[in-house]
């Protein structure tokens, strides 16, 4: 298959994807981090919709849609920024593409759009923390679990600001990188 990963820097999806045979790409205007430029399009990920993909899996920015920072957003609606990332989300959920997926956390979009298809947790694929992560899916089946463990910690939540804050709270955990990779694509191999 040939994958988008938009909005994706960390190559976490994009590399369990191409492990699996398919050609997928990781998309975002900043540069990877992942190690693997070659498949890294630093491009404005709506171009790239305009292309035929066969699954895009899509993180958009969740800094003006997220509950985490329900306080602002008043002033955010005043000055067009929830706005804007409204427009930029419904991007994704509106292209013409037979699989989709849409990863946020908790916020707006269960309301201003519709409510996710599945809430999944980091503890639900190997990773003992709490993280409720929301995805809106077409064409594809909700992830199962594949690792419960114990341990419901809040690391990432409790992060310390800093300069690389919100880029290290938007990381995608292992496990569900894997999950996504392995239970929406398949071992390209075999048809996936």
């Amino acid at each position: 298959m040939k994958v988008l990963v938009a909005c994706e820097e960390s190559q976490a999806v994009t590399k369990e994807l191409r492990r699996l045979g398919h050609e997928a790409y990781s998309c975002d205007i900043e540069p990877c981090s992942g190690g693997h430029p070659e498949w890294h399009l630093q491009v404005d990920a709506i171009e790239l919709l305009k292309m035929q993909w066969d699954m895009i899996i899509a993180f958009p920015p969740c800094t003006h849609l997220a509950v985490s920072g329900a306080r602002y957003f008043e002033q955010k609606k005043k000055d067009g920024r929830q706005g804007k990332a409204i427009e930029f989300f419904m991007k994704f959920a509106n292209v013409d593409c037979p699989k989709i997926a849409i990863e946020n956390p908790i916020g707006i979009m269960s309301t201003h759009w519709r409510k996710p298809d599945q809430i999944i947790q980091p503890w639900q694929f190997g990773h003992g923390e709490t993280k409720a992560t929301c995805l809106w899916l077409k064409g594809l089946p909700k992830l199962e679990p594949t690792n419960i463990v114990s341990g419901r910690e809040q690391r990432i939540w409790k992060m310390p600001p800093g300069k690389d804050r919100a880029k290290m709270r938007s990381k995608t955990y292992p496990g569900i990188a894997k999950a996504m990779a392995e239970q929406w694509a398949g071992n390209a191999k075999d048809g996936g």
